[in-house]
């Protein structure tokens, strides 16, 4: 298991002996607006549901997230979390050879060994901002029966066009793809750029709510497919996968579709001019930024400083951001930064200024 993920504000305040609350986590890629307004009152309200046990299967939570997808019921799977499919992808798919598109999420090579399988990858190159070449994908899926593909991908921020993988998708009908959109509803016009209601029997979408509804503690994530896919993950799920407040959370997210897009269009104003802001800041000449359609910003460093230099000096003015080494297809020359609000945005530029040598 990778311990090198975003978010760990616990570890770092051990180190500085500080309370983890004095630290500010930009390595994570949690909505900058926080929770769904309401969400935090209405688990206040049900903290009883703790006593007893939650739906074994989640069945519900399911319901809720089919509704805000436009997608039939049968056609989706709760579970802790998108990891739980993440690491059961390649057993439930019986896969024996697996391509993953990178530079991506650590996750999904750690589920392929779990299973015994060492994963190939494609890569996207920082020469063409690591956009995915489509057509050269095609032309290297030869052998492959799974392909891992996040889309927009962690930690790039890229977003594939949706003809062009529909495209491949529906040309390579004996290759599984499993495409993690935990980061899609970022993006403008998510909808459109959904793979979850395109019908293949070898697509599996993984969709998250713990990104876009800041609500990543409580573990709550869903697989999206034809009935075949999802029976074969359903093999393989334990039972009360979901806890019971998480359940409650899922649910509360079904009661107001209305309120849910408008916060998700909401997120998208917010960080196209946040972002735009953000970028404008940091274009000194130094730092390169990576065009991105999400919540985050994949950053090249100036040759003479490395990533853990520059996190061990944001660190020591307690900002936590993404050392990106341990992503495959890159190194030491890379950070993450998460987007915050307009105030912690513009400290945070100012240091990483300040760390790689210019002017604040």
């Amino acid at each position: 298991m990778i311990q090198g993920h975003g978010g760990n504000i616990f570890g770092l305040a051990e180190q500085l002996g500080c309370r983890p609350e004095e630290i500010v986590d930009m390595s994570s890629n949690i909505n900058p607006l926080g929770a769904l307004p309401g969400l935090i009152d209405h688990l206040r309200g049900r903290m009883d549901r703790i006593r007893v046990l939650p739906e074994v299967d989640a069945r519900s939570a399911a319901r809720a997230i089919a509704g805000l997808l436009g997608v039939a019921e049968e056609r989706v799977l709760a579970g802790g979390g998108t990891t739980q499919f993440i690491y059961a992808a390649c057993a439930a798919l019986a896969s024996r050879k697996v391509l993953i598109v990178g530079p991506t999420y650590a996750d999904y090579a750690d589920g392929c060994r779990v299973c015994g399988i060492e994963p190939d990858f494609f890569l996207a190159e920082a020469k063409h901002d690591f956009a995915l070449d489509v057509e050269r994908l095609a032309a290297a899926l030869s052998g492959y029966d799974t392909v891992f593909l996040c889309n927009a991908n962690n930690p790039t921020g890229h977003l594939v066009d949706h003809g062009a993988l529909l495209s491949l998708c529906t040309r390579h009908p004996r290759v599984r793809f499993v495409i993690d959109e935990s980061y899609l509803p970022f993006a403008p016009a998510d909808r459109s750029h959904s793979m979850s209601g395109c019908g293949l029997d070898n697509v599996a979408v993984l969709w998250s709510v713990s990104k876009i509804f800041g609500m990543p503690g409580l573990r709550a994530g869903f697989l999206v497919a034809n009935t075949p896919v999802i029976d074969r993950f359903r093999r393989l799920m334990q039972p009360w996968s979901m806890n019971s407040l998480a359940q409650e959370a899922v649910r509360f997210l079904g009661t107001d579709l209305e309120a849910v897009a408008a916060f998700i269009d909401r997120t998208r104003a917010y960080l196209a001019e946040e972002g735009r802001r953000f970028r404008q800041r940091l274009q000194t000449g130094r730092l390169i930024l990576y065009p991105s359609a999400t919540s985050y910003v994949l950053i090249g460093l100036p040759a003479d400083r490395t990533a853990t230099t520059v996190c061990r000096t944001l660190a020591e003015q307690r900002f936590l951001i993404r050392n990106c080494a341990n992503f495959h297809g890159l190194d030491e020359g890379f950070v993450r930064i998460a987007l915050k609000d307009a105030a912690v945005n513009e400290t945070v530029a100012r240091h990483l200024l300040a760390a790689v040598g210019e002017k604040k």
